[in-house]
């Protein structure tokens, strides 16, 4: 099987924009020769912080989603300013959701498509360490709590389906992978 691109796009024009999202509508040939047309909701860049602190825990941050209408619990989260790289994104969000600066940063793996049969939404994923508190400072659409959970707790929210966000899923998943990895190196080093 080919990976070729086998979608041909005759046109493209934007439907819809606002400060969030693009809505762009292209007219296509499909796969099977047949002329259609191809929705794409185009995003700025979204990124979440799995945020540990010193005792193994994981600074959660509960809002309403509006989309989903539903109270929603996610790591911390947001969409990039402009050109701001991944790292500003979360360094950002962290301190304006949980009130929260960190000293060491890891990246979570490589880019993730977030739902790509409709979205051209990119993901990207960091682990905040060396955490210190300061003041809060959402923005005028989110009203947060936070809670400070044991890694495992979460993890088990994670299972049975308490959380349900992507990211936050995702996040937890690449975390427990990369303190696994870390807890086997410590180990195979004091063997030495």
């Amino acid at each position: 099987m080919s990976e070729h691109n086998p979608w041909k796009t005759l046109d493209s024009k934007v439907v819809y924009e606002n400060d969030w999202i693009r809505v762009r509508e292209d007219a296509v040939v499909r796969p099977d020769g047949k002329e259609g047309i191809y929705g794409v909701v185009e995003t700025r860049i979204a990124v979440g912080v799995v945020p540990l602190t010193a005792k193994g825990d994981v600074v959660l941050v509960g809002q309403f989603r509006y989309a989903m209408n539903e109270y929603s619990w996610e790591i911390i989260e947001g969409g990039s300013d402009g050109n701001e790289i991944p790292l500003e994104t979360a360094r950002r969000e962290l301190q304006e959701e949980a009130g929260i600066v960190a000293k060491k940063w890891t990246r979570l793996g490589e880019d993730i498509h977030l739902s790509n049969c409709h979205s051209s939404e990119i993901g990207v994923i960091y682990l905040a360490e060396e955490l210190e508190e300061i003041e809060a400072a959402p923005e005028g659409t989110e009203v947060l709590q936070n809670k400070t959970l044991p890694f495992e707790e979460v993890m088990r929210m994670v299972e049975d389906g308490e959380i349900k966000d992507s990211l936050s899923l995702l996040g937890m998943y690449r975390a427990a992978k990369l303190l696994a990895e870390r807890s086997s190196g410590a180990q195979e080093s004091s063997k030495a």
